[in-house]
């Protein structure tokens, strides 16, 4: 017998009350579905965001030209896994061999803040001239909007490789645009 078997009753009294608990408290908290009946809102300049079109990546950096995403149309990118992707630059979270991951080309017609939204959490890198320009701001898109993930850069005209990695699914809805 236990040296204090008050204590050991009481533990496991305590614990089957916090699980009871926790399952209350689960049990009362709406479903996501139920949390997300209506569509949040968005902005003009993520509208087309809920309207993604197909559209795959390339895994090597030298065809990335064939891969040129319109800026304001959202897209469903196609990754491929990630042993199969020549990055022009080592993203700091490449992800490993059972992630997923693509580049695509983007033209920056106007300087200004561009954002890159993603509905997953995976790594984004935004490249020119063999150099990442720097994120400026990161956030989490609306509730109940399905943008996970938003990072936003200081552009300059120019051609922008987009590289992504570590994603956990071979696809993800993307969407590059500028804001106002």
């Amino acid at each position: 017998m236990p040296p204090f078997p008050s204590l050991l009753i009481l533990s496991v009294a305590a614990a089957g009350m916090a699980a009871t608990s926790a399952s209350a408290q689960m049990a009362a908290m709406p479903s996501a579905a139920q949390a997300c009946a209506v569509p949040a809102d968005l902005p003009s300049a993520m509208a087309s965001w809920r309207t993604p079109v197909p559209f795959k990546a390339v895994g090597d950096h030298k065809a990335v030209k064939v891969a040129q995403l319109t800026p304001g149309q959202a897209v469903t990118l196609a990754l491929l896994p990630t042993p199969q992707v020549s990055y022009p630059l080592r993203p700091e979270k490449p992800g490993g061999s059972v992630s997923y991951g693509g580049l695509a080309r983007f033209t920056v017609d106007q300087p200004g803040t561009w954002r890159v939204a993603l509905g997953s959490g995976a790594w984004v890198d935004v490249v020119k001239d063999d150099r990442a320009a720097p994120s400026i701001a990161h956030g989490h898109g609306p509730d109940c909007s399905g943008i996970r993930k938003m990072v936003d850069y200081s552009l300059t005209p120019g051609a922008y490789t987009l590289q992504v990695a570590a994603n956990g699914a071979d696809s993800i809805t993307l969407l590059v645009t500028r804001l106002p």
